[in-house]
Parts: C-alpha cells; structure tokens; sequence
C-alpha cells in the first residue's frame, strides 16, 4: 500500500506527496497533460522538442543544471504520445532547490532564438541518429501510419519527418507552450523524506503565484475499427529479418487492458512463455521474440515482434506465430499458466513500490488516469483477470483482420 496525501492549490495545481523515511534523497516529478498526440499533424514533434527546450533556461535561471547539480542533485525527462514528465532528485534538506527551478520555467521560460536553435539542431541529430541511422531505428516510423489512419497515435514521438523540427517557428514554441505549460494541465508529485506540511508550504510559495491557465479541451479524431489485414515489406541494411506485427487493442483507461497485459504475458514473459519456448528453443525460428502492450491512453497497439533466424523464411516465421495464436483463441490456457503470468507482475509490482522516484512517476500517471489511488489497485486488477478473459480477448484481437504487419528484410543486393 503506497500512503499519500493530496491537495490542490489555488490554481488548480493538483499536489501528491508520498512520505518515505527510508531514503535521505527526495524526488519532485512534474507530469504534463500533454503528448505527441496534441500535435498538429503539419507541426509535429513539438512535444518531445519542448521536453528538451525546458532545459534551456528559464528568464531567471539561465542554466538550468547548474544550481541543480551545486546542490547534489540530477534530473531527466521523458516524452510519450501521451504525457510529458519531468522529475529531479536532490538530497531533501535541498528540496526548495527543485521547487524553485521547477516553478520558474514553468512561469517563465525563456524563449530565446540560440536556445530554439541549440535544442531544434539536437532534436534534429536525435532523429537521424535514433531514427534514421540505426538498424530498426525506423520501424515505429513505418508501423504507426500503417497501423492508424485517422488518430494522431499515427506518428512518433520525435515527430513525422524532419522538416516540421527544422521549420519550428519562435511563434509556434511559444504557443504550444502558452497552450499546455500551465497549473491546470499539470500534476506535482513529492515523494522521499519529505513533510507534507513543508512541500505544502513550498508547493504555496513557488507554485500557486503560477497564473492557473486553462486546461486544453481535447477532441481527437477516433481511429475507425480496422476490418482488413494491413501489410507493408522494406529492405534494410541490417543484420536479420524481422517481423513485426501490431493489433488495436482497448486503452489504459478500458477494463481488458489488464487482461491484455497478462495476455503479453502468457506469450512471451520468461523462456516458460509460449512464443519463446515453442518459435525461439523448440523450433529454432527467431533468436529474439517478444509480445507486449504499448499501454497508450487512447486505443493502443499489442504488439508482436521477433528476429529471425538466417535459415528462416519470413512466410514460416509468420505462419508459426498465427498458430501459436490460434492456440490461445482454441484452448483456454490453464490455471497454473495464468496464475505462473500473475505471479511474476505481481513480484514486478513488488519490486518497483521500493524506487521513490518510480512512485512518484506512477503517482502522477495513476492520477492522471484518474485517480492517484489507482496506484494501491493495479495488483488487484491483473488477479481479477481470469482464464476465459485471456481466451476472449486473443479471439476478439488478434485476429489477422485487425492486424497491420510490417516485414523489415535485410537488402538482398
């Protein structure tokens, strides 16, 4: 059970703050509502080049790392098609250290010319590093359009091409910021050795002078039901074949999302799960195969991918995982199989309720989704899956008809 407490401020910034003697450090992690699918679709990117122009000064802070690391602390960020997230650690007797750095970009960003430039001219390298010069660097760049056709999930979080990145006006920034960078679109979360009543009288001084903004209304296009098999083949430089294959599935928010988890599970978690018992050790066809949920707010993607091996044809590789599928959707899985699946998620659950800075990240998702108590039910949700949702779900999803599949070849000249 993870104790917390919670409160708003006056402008309507919503504060958690999880108490934990156990550590000297503390953690502030600030969660925006806002990810690549709030782009606009001629102007991509901007989510994931804003996490990096947050790092580039504030009107009153000008180098944004140093007064952090003078106190002992670090900090990071990460970008998602759903959220932008923020966090820092600092020693706790230094914490009004990370609430005055927090609060002033916030409030006051800087918006200069040679930082837009500085951090457009990295995001820019990222994309042709990550994305572009790297073997698979450019499956999700190919599978997100094939797989949506309407719902902005349809591209990456570094962006659909380069241009958008390279043509990002001073004005654009600025209001995309303007937009999505205000109290009423953001979660604080406090966790460590920390008083509720001191991040409260923080949270008071830096935070709540923050003019409150209004949260944006998001109305996104809904991604039509795919009712026909989807398939896309490209040459690569690269060192094996790979397949990937990807069927919608429920959101985060949907009841199944859970069953769909375990579902991942069954296929592919450990060398006892049946894609890598039966395609990788029994029949030697992939050296490397994996099924996993994306976990996207709106309807997501399960995905299945693996690596081949060289003597194994892309035709062969396919049909053995559409038998494997078949499998599940003809023969419920048995008590011990699920209840094997279960165990391990609950050990994992375990395992990450002792990192403060994973609580706190969760805190801010789990409120985000809707309430920061969600964090204290997850283990209860995955044991409440039962034999015949697993059943159920690999009959309704994965199906060849709500499939998109992308063959990614080594260049055959």
């Amino acid at each position: 059970m993870i104790t917390y407490e919670k409160f708003k401020l006056k402008n309507n910034l919503t504060v958690i703050v999880h108490t934990d003697k156990s550590t000297p450090m503390a953690h502030l992690n600030i969660l925006y509502d806002v990810g690549a699918r709030d782009e606009d679709e001629n102007r991509t990117g901007f989510a994931h080049l804003f996490e990096h122009l947050m790092f580039g000064g504030s009107v009153n802070i000008p180098n944004y790392d140093e007064p952090l690391q003078m106190v002992g602390g670090e900090n990071n960020a990460f970008t998602t098609n759903d959220i932008t997230n923020y966090y820092c650690t600092v020693p706790a007797e230094n914490l009004e250290t990370a609430f005055w750095l927090e609060s002033d970009r916030m409030l006051s960003l800087a918006f200069t010319e040679k930082s837009l430039e500085v951090q457009r001219s990295v995001v820019v390298e990222e994309f042709k590093q990550r994305y572009l010069n790297q073997p698979y660097g450019d499956v999700w760049l190919l599978l997100r359009p094939l797989a949506y056709t309407q719902h902005p999930y349809k591209w990456a979080t570094i962006g659909k091409e380069l241009a958008h990145i390279e043509q990002a006006t001073m004005n654009d920034v600025k209001a995309f910021f303007k937009k999505h960078y205000n109290p009423a679109n953001a979660i604080l979360v406090i966790g460590g050795n920390v008083e509720v009543a001191e991040v409260k009288r923080l949270a008071e001084k830096w935070f709540e002078p923050i003019p409150e903004g209004v949260k944006p209304l998001r109305q996104l296009p809904i991604e039509p039901p795919q009712t026909q098999a989807r398939k896309l083949t490209v040459e690569r430089d690269i060192p094996v074949n790979s397949i990937y294959k990807v069927y919608h599935m429920c959101s985060r928010y949907d009841k199944d999302y859970h069953s769909m988890d375990v579902l991942s599970d069954v296929l592919s978690r450990g060398n006892s799960s049946r894609l890598y018992k039966s395609l990788l050790k029994e029949q030697n066809l992939f050296n490397d195969i994996n099924a996993y949920v994306m976990g996207d707010f709106d309807k997501g993607l399960f995905v299945i991918s693996g690596k081949l091996n060289d003597n194994v044809s892309i035709e062969t590789a396919e049909a053995s995982i559409i038998r494997e599928l078949e499998l599940l959707q003809n023969q419920a899985i048995s008590a011990d199989e699920l209840q094997k699946c279960k165990n391990k998620i609950e050990s994992s659950l375990t395992f990450s309720e002792t990192d403060v800075l994973t609580k706190t990240t969760n805190l801010a998702l789990s409120e985000l989704l809707g309430d920061a108590n969600l964090i204290n039910e997850e283990a209860a949700k995955y044991n409440a899956v039962e034999v015949q949702d697993v059943q159920r779900l690999a009959q309704t999803v994965l199906n060849e008809n709500n499939c998109s599949t992308l063959y990614y070849l080594k260049k055959t000249s």
